[in-house]
């Protein structure tokens, strides 16, 4: 299964923490050189010339299970080759960049995490895909991917990505701690900081929080904001942080913290968390869905406890949603053979493949087909998840996005830690935040 020995190979938001460069500014400057004013459907060679196509992707379980069904692919279109070259995400993006400011793409094939997708669409480096969406036609069915994810992929009218797996936040809490105590699943704010700080004990904390600065403190709190009715940008796209809900949603956030967190935690990312966890330490923490099968996999990290944790939608019912997306570079020569294989990879068919083998899904026909259920990880699981995509955001969806967050997610820990007011983190957060999404605009 996927979720075997993955721990060590965590998907996208992890290495984020290391701290972020904005690619804005470098995609924006290049784009004379990038070849994006290549027409459609250029390629490499003649019908019937056998193409390689070069393809980068994330070193996570996710993309082994893509990288199994590439000989499939290869039966039935024998004259396309997709050789995948695998990186950590740290360097990744990097390489992508790289690729798109050459005369000739090295990458034909690409992943997009959903904070890039803005910035490359924007600066012209992304073949717009709505036309081949259009032309594969009901069988295809692009509606069938769930509408937040397909938003995210769309950028000034345009489709510029396709869903590839998805990363949304959701509860993770201990089953049988919950019966003892006679309590459901918070679908609250208040209801999670009252059954936190209940489980808390000697040797327990009731939540295991990721209040590391940057990145992981942002991804978390976004949660106490969408729950408090707040939002980090309005449909216009414009910064709407500075708010009675945030503020309401940070102190409710340090609140929790101080009452029901491990100790010393204050620098705690993801790995703190699970294992914390999976150890018994902690009672719940607020994870990405496909956590779920890890935990509970009978040979994995929790060792006795597996089988003991069950999902649910974060308290409000809106989580924060992270994806990963196929895109076409608009430099490369073989367009019409990418195509191929993102239409593919993406069907209904070998969607439903894909997440059999444990991938994390993005249609809502697999998670609702009963085969999936069965030879997956059960109805409870895909119908938990599909209700947590059906109404989850991205942290940020413009121009910047990565900068902003990890810029937000500093004056947030800041809060946490002592070293400024709540009022006086959420103004600055909201300044800084509209100074990074307006820059090159």
């Amino acid at each position: 299964m996927l979720y075997k020995g993955m721990i060590s190979m965590m998907k996208s938001g992890f290495a984020r923490m290391t701290g972020v460069v904005s690619v804005a500014a470098v995609l924006l400057s290049g784009c004379t050189g990038a070849g994006g004013n290549e027409k459609q459907g250029a390629s490499a060679g003649n019908a019937g010339q056998k193409v390689t196509l070069k393809a980068i992707m994330e070193q996570v379980p996710d993309s082994d299970i893509v990288k199994k069904m590439v000989a499939d692919f290869n039966k039935e279109n024998p004259n396309i080759d997709v050789n995948i070259e695998m990186l950590p995400y740290d360097q990744i993006r990097d390489k992508i960049v790289t690729s798109f400011l050459a005369p000739s793409a090295t990458y034909d094939l690409i992943v997009v995490d959903n904070p890039w997708m803005n910035d490359f669409a924007s600066a012209g480096y992304l073949e717009p895909l709505e036309e081949r969406v259009k032309a594969a036609g009901a069988d295809y069915n692009y509606q069938d991917f769930s509408a937040p994810l397909r938003g995210i992929g769309e950028v000034n009218g345009h489709t510029y990505g396709i869903p590839f797996y998805n990363y949304a936040l959701g509860l993770i809490y201990r089953k049988d701690l919950f019966e003892k105590q006679g309590l459901k699943p918070p679908s609250t704010l208040a209801e999670l900081r009252q059954d936190a700080k209940l489980l808390t004990t000697g040797d327990q904390a009731g939540l295991a929080m990721q209040p590391q600065r940057g990145y992981k403190i942002f991804e978390e709190w976004a949660n106490w904001l969408y729950a408090a009715g707040g939002a980090i940008q309005d449909n216009a796209g414009k910064i709407t942080l500075n708010s009675p809900q945030a503020r309401e949603a940070l102190t409710q956030y340090i609140q929790t913290y101080k009452e029901s967190a491990p100790k010393d935690s204050l620098n705690w990312g993801f790995d703190e968390a699970l294992r914390a966890v999976s150890g018994g330490k902690a009672a719940m923490m607020l994870s990405y869905n496909w956590m779920l099968p890890a935990l509970n996999d009978k040979g994995g990290q929790a060792g006795d406890l597996a089988g003991k944790f069950g999902l649910a939608e974060v308290p409000g019912g809106k989580s924060v949603l992270g994806a990963w997306y196929w895109s076409i570079p608009a430099n490369t020569k073989n367009k019409e053979q990418v195509w191929s294989f993102i239409k593919w990879i993406t069907s209904p068919q070998h969607e439903k493949q894909r997440v059999i083998a444990g991938g994390a899904p993005v249609r809502n026909s697999a998670m609702d087909d009963s085969e999936v259920q069965q030879k997956g990880f059960g109805v409870e699981y895909y119908k938990t998840v599909k209700a947590i995509l059906k109404n989850a955001a991205p942290l940020g969806n413009s121009l910047n996005a990565e900068e902003m967050v990890q810029t937000v997610g500093t004056e947030l820990s800041q809060a946490v830690s002592g070293q400024k007011s709540v009022d006086q983190a959420i103004a600055d957060a909201d300044k800084e935040a509209k100074d990074i999404i307006n820059a090159k605009k």
